[in-house]
């Protein structure tokens, strides 16, 4: 990509011909590469967030990739030490990792209940997007074994799955009942970038418009791992630019206030006095058998 100044550039990528055949079962793993690391199947959980949505994302045309084109190996995802400031400058910056976004696209953040936040997705009009970082070993192959797993774990739960060939390697692509999902990763120096792109059903197709727009965004990706020792599949932080941060802080404590209002409501509503529910006691009727009351048989009415 023109736009990244490269300083120290990486090349241990397995170099992928984009038009290899497709590997369909989990077992072709072996064929790809030699790797055969453990993986720990609890790598990636799902807490459940409050989800708060931005539209006034960024809209400087300079943050924009290109997404005419579909990517090669030599494209990124790119480390921070082989970009320039100005490049960094240019992009959405999220700590960990800094990308461009889709034309149009709008960012949705997701907060865990004290107010971090946690995920950072790109929603397009064909689906959405969803980019992570994570500490990773000074040797590559650490999405050959969340791959793996990733496959394993979907077709436990019913999903259709396919392992497809990439500009960089394998995907793992997923028909489940509630979306079709398509998982990019690449390895790095000591970190490992994740792309999970999601939508209806085709959305996820190779060449579709969402993938094409996925992995525009993950050739023009930085990643920034830091310095300090983490434990190996941890994920690196999101940081939020400062003006993004304040409007989540601000929506955060009005949520906030918002359920407090609602508890003391149902507290004030369970300590008033319970009303009967029960009709009012109606005098007791004659008796009546077969042929009318006892006092019409004595033929006293």
């Amino acid at each position: 990509m023109g736009l990244f100044g490269k300083k120290n550039r990486r090349h241990d990528e397995e170099v992928v011909d984009y038009d290899e055949p497709r590997y369909d079962d989990a077992e072709d793993y072996d064929e790809l590469d030699g790797y055969d690391d453990e993986y720990d199947t609890d790598e990636f959980p799902r807490p459940d967030f409050a989800r708060l949505d931005f539209d006034d994302a960024p809209t400087d045309e300079r943050i924009y990739g290109n997404f005419d084109h579909q990517p090669d190996a030599a494209a990124g995802p790119y480390d921070i030490s082989e970009v320039s400031d100005e490049v960094i400058a240019q992009r959405l910056d999220l700590g960990s990792v800094v990308i461009p976004l889709p034309p149009g696209g709008q960012l949705q953040v997701e907060m865990s209940p004290d107010g971090t936040p946690q995920a950072v997705h790109l929603a397009t009009e064909h689906g959405r997007l969803t980019v992570s970082a994570y500490a990773a070993p000074k040797s590559a192959g650490q999405w050959r074994t969340v791959a793996a797993d990733l496959a394993e774990s979907l077709r436990a739960d019913g999903a259709s799955v396919a392992v497809e060939k990439g500009p960089w390697g394998r995907e793992v692509k997923a028909i489940t009942e509630g979306a079709d999902l398509r998982f990019i990763g690449v390895d790095g120096p000591r970190w490992m970038i994740r792309l999970v792109a999601a939508g209806p059903s085709g959305a996820v197709d190779d060449r579709s418009p969402l993938i094409t727009a996925a992995r525009a965004v993950l050739a023009d990706a930085v990643v920034r791992r830091g310095t300090e020792p983490l434990p190996v599949r941890d994920p690196l932080p999101v940081v939020l630019p400062q003006e993004l941060a304040e409007q989540l802080a601000a929506a955060h404590q009005q949520q906030v206030q918002a359920q407090q209002q609602a508890i003391a409501a149902q507290a004030i509503a369970a300590q008033a006095a319970p009303t009967s529910a029960l009709p009012p006691k109606l005098p007791d009727e004659p008796r009546r058998g077969a042929d009318g009351s006892a006092m019409q048989q004595l033929g006293l009415n």
